[in-house]
């Protein structure tokens, strides 16, 4: 929530400083000042490049504020490391009360030191100083009692953590931390964690760069990053085009013949919201488990959404340019080729857009099963330990190859389609 908040305060502020800092440059009369068309010309509201920069800046900001990256200026607190300690008061079986010291160091994860070495010419009482290791984000169980002459008898207890009172399922708050009490007595070390992410969970870009620059040289698991890259493209788009090859025709007997429209309406609008995920288990049992499986699945993915967007193209081609079509004396053929194929275009480059995104999304569950290659195998395999670094690196991979082919089918549109968004 807090990271959420951040974001939409950063979207906020940039829009108004974007338009403060706009409104000094811009022209007081033009053509665009003078439009009286604003909702449903395309032409009106296209993407604001700067709004664009900012996004990305800030996502990038935020990712590296809380994962205390060295790529970014600003961080929010992160979790103590250091060396720190807390006195303990201790009541042995006889009544009489002792004070002693616990050294606790907190470090890096998974770069413990050497415990530090205590003086024990200052144990003059029964209790004793101890030391003990913390990794940063973890806690350290230990009982302070085995280290004290008779900490282990009937009636020996501690009663307070730097002067304050504790009891069993009490947490007292001392310098770098805190300290709780379990049931039977022992100490409970947890250091503070601040906002900062544990890389376990979120690492720090320089992480991921690192991570991908390794798998580019050396692969992972034996299959080089272009390899694991490749196969996932080559399923994506086999099954995007068998989608599209089946659907588009589909939709447009759909669109055009009231038959086709109640005999397969049924079926496509059932299909439609199950999510190709839940078609897994069925797919094994139908195609196997190797590549005809997986591009079967993508294959279905893709071919209820081209379907919709090529019967949605057809249905909303406006009827006056049918009955112009018709005044002057065009044939069903004609009508079809110069009229309702060109204006479905737009709608069926919409949906095929949209289809590319689910075939993306789909390809790392269809690489779950029995997948030797492939960007979904290397995410799945990294998971398995814990290789969060790998496992953001492949999801952004994916990311910028499908972002690159949305940009791509968009040139496309704006060449092959010029007159969409125009009567």
């Amino acid at each position: 929530m807090l990271i959420l908040a951040i974001y939409i305060a950063i979207f906020v502020l940039a829009y108004f400083v974007y338009k403060l800092v706009a409104k000094r440059f811009e022209k007081k009369d033009g053509f665009t000042s003078r439009k009286t068309v604003t909702f449903g010309d395309e032409t009106t509201v296209t993407a604001n490049r700067a709004a664009s920069i900012i996004s990305v800046l800030s996502i990038f900001l935020i990712w590296g504020a809380f994962t205390g990256s060295k790529y970014t200026p600003i961080h929010v607190p992160g979790p103590f490391i250091g060396e720190t300690s807390f006195n303990y008061t201790a009541v042995n079986v006889t009544g009489n009360s002792d004070d002693a010291k616990v050294h606790i160091i907190v470090h890096p994860v998974n770069k413990a030191p050497d415990l530090p070495e205590i003086d024990p010419s200052g144990d003059s009482g029964f209790a004793r100083d101890d030391r003990i290791t913390v990794g940063a984000w973890r806690t350290q169980l230990f009982r302070a009692q085995n280290n004290d002459v008779s900490g282990k008898g009937e009636g020996y207890k501690i009663v307070a953590i730097d002067g304050q009172p504790i009891e069993p399922g009490k947490r007292v708050f001392i310098d770098g931390g805190s300290v709780r009490m379990t049931a039977k007595g022992s100490l409970s070390y947890e250091p503070s964690k601040g906002w900062q992410m544990e890389p376990i969970w979120l690492p720090a870009p320089e992480a991921v760069v690192s991570r991908l620059i390794e798998i580019s040289r050396d692969g992972y698991q034996n299959v080089t990053l272009m390899e694991n890259l490749g196969w996932s493209l080559y399923r994506v788009i086999l099954g995007f085009v068998l989608g599209g090859i089946v659907g588009i025709p589909l939709g447009y007997a759909m669109g055009l013949n009231d038959w086709f429209r109640g005999w397969f309406d049924p079926i496509v609008e059932f299909m439609r919201p199950v999510p190709p995920l839940a078609l897994i288990p069925l797919v094994i049992i139908w195609f196997g488990i190797w590549e005809q499986g997986k591009i079967s699945l993508l294959f279905l993915a893709s071919l209820w959404i081209m379907t919709i967007a090529a019967r949605a193209g057809v249905s909303g081609v406006n009827i006056t340019k049918v009955h112009a079509a018709y005044s002057l004396g065009a044939s069903k053929f004609q009508l079809l080729s110069k009229v309702i194929m060109p204006n479905s275009l737009p709608e069926i480059f919409t949906g095929a857009r949209v289809a590319m995104g689910v075939c993306w999304g789909t390809v790392v569950a269809a690489e779950l099963v029995a997948a030797e290659k492939g960007a979904g195998k290397m995410i799945i395999a990294a998971s398995k330990f814990q290789q969060t670094d790998i496992v953001i690196m492949g999801i952004i991979l994916i990311g910028i190859i499908g972002y690159g082919i949305d940009i791509l089918m968009r040139i496309a549109e704006k060449h092959l389609i010029p007159w969409k968004g125009r009567s």
